[in-house]
């Protein structure tokens, strides 16, 4: 196995890159809370990292990429990173475990949409710990780690099941266990700092080119694919979101840099077996998609209101059927379904809503067991005073 130094400083820079996604997915989310949750809310997404990054060297990194058991998870053969060193083919072993840490990160930060404003910082702490490991690590083992998903031969290029469906529908089935936030329905709770959102939105952007681009693993054409199509996807979904929502109203910014979280998410799986045409196409339909789920979760009354359902779940879900009907074998070496390949569009059918299925059901019952023994949700003096002050003995008022 040999090393290639330009590939190994190239997946140094993804890593970081995609190490800022996570802080930023709380900088998004904080600017759509009430002011007394602000540092709670971007909190949540650090210590989402710190957790994730201790469970993934003990144990996560095994279970997604150790030995292939019955096609659902992996062996203990790299428990405590055993035997994962500063050797590896391409790149060294130990910076493909960091690259993985880090998209591992974000999926659980994502996932506090579900409950924002309104969870007990310790419980958040122990759901994490098993979200990761019974919820996130089989779907990374499944897609990538040699499991049932990869062997049957489902696309995921760099995440689509993994970090998106995973997260966003793991954040429906939460919110549905916490309840709605008190007087949610009656009072506006209408985003504090949109300011802060386009922030975060920006850093996503910026990170997501490594997101997708780094996970070729190398310094090559196809990283530079899957960075060009990133960008397209993003405009794309950007532009079809603001023009829905314009027929509807004012063309919002905060409507504007969802429609490009949703163009990024639909390309995520798919960036690295489509082209810029295809880009178009799937982060426009993205967008519109997208957009009409915030608008049917709106009139369902739905409490999770920062909508990591409605662009990362929906939109991933979408991401990975448009894989099938794009993909272009020239590109990744799979036809898709307008090329002809009707098996590969069921094969992706069949992944991403097993991939459902198992986050919502999953991420239900564990949530589920939490409330149930030591309690999800704070108390409603604490919802009513916020959770900075509660949880963190903290606020933004001076």
């Amino acid at each position: 196995m040999v090393l290639e130094a330009g590939d190994t400083a190239f997946v140094l820079i993804c890593t970081a890159m995609v190490m800022l996604m996570t802080p930023a997915v709380g900088l998004f989310y904080g600017g759509m809370v009430r002011n007394k949750n602000i540092i709670s809310m971007i909190a949540l997404s650090f210590i989402s990292l710190a957790i994730v990054t201790i469970q993934w060297v003990t144990i996560g990194y095994t279970l997604s990429f150790g030995h292939d058991i019955g096609g659902l998870i992996g062996g203990l053969d790299y428990i405590g990173l055993k035997g994962v060193g500063m050797d590896g083919d391409g790149i060294p072993d130990i910076l493909f475990m960091a690259f993985q840490l880090v998209f591992a990160a974000i999926a659980l930060a994502i996932l506090t949409s579900g409950v924002a404003e309104r969870i007990k910082l310790s419980s958040f702490i122990v759901f994490g710990l098993l979200w990761t490991t019974l919820v996130y690590d089989p779907l990374a083992h499944w897609a990538w780690g040699g499991g049932w998903a990869h062997s049957m031969g489902a696309l995921d290029f760099a995440g689509g099941t993994v970090v998106h469906i995973s997260s966003g529908f793991g954040a429906l089935a939460l919110s549905f266990v916490i309840g709605k936030r008190i007087g949610f329905g009656k009072y506006s709770m209408e985003p504090e700092n949109i300011t802060t959102t386009l922030l975060g939105g920006a850093l996503l952007w910026f990170g997501w080119f490594a997101f997708n681009a780094g996970s070729a693993l190398a310094a090559d054409g196809l990283a530079a694919n899957a960075f060009v199509v990133t960008l397209i996807s993003a405009a794309s979904g950007a532009l079809t979101w603001m023009g829905a929502s314009w027929i509807k109203g004012k063309p919002s910014s905060l409507g504007m840099i969802s429609g490009a979280i949703a163009g990024l998410v639909a390309i995520t799986p798919a960036c690295g077996f489509v082209g810029p045409l295809e880009s178009i196409i799937i982060g426009g339909s993205a967008g519109i998609l997208c957009y009409g789920t915030l608008l049917f979760r709106i009139h369902k009354k739905f409490d999770e209101s920062l909508d990591a359902w409605a662009i990362h779940g929906v939109g991933g879900l979408f991401g990975a059927l448009a894989t099938g009907v794009f993909a272009v074998a020239a590109i990744g070496g799979v036809d898709g379904l307008i090329y002809g390949n009707v098996g590969q569009f069921i094969i992706q059918g069949i992944d991403a809503f097993v991939a459902v299925g198992y986050s919502f059901v999953m991420t239900y019952i564990l949530a589920k067991i939490i409330d149930k023994t030591i309690g999800l949700r704070v108390t409603e003096e604490e919802e009513y005073v916020g959770l900075d002050v509660a949880q963190h003995g903290e606020s933004m008022e001076l």
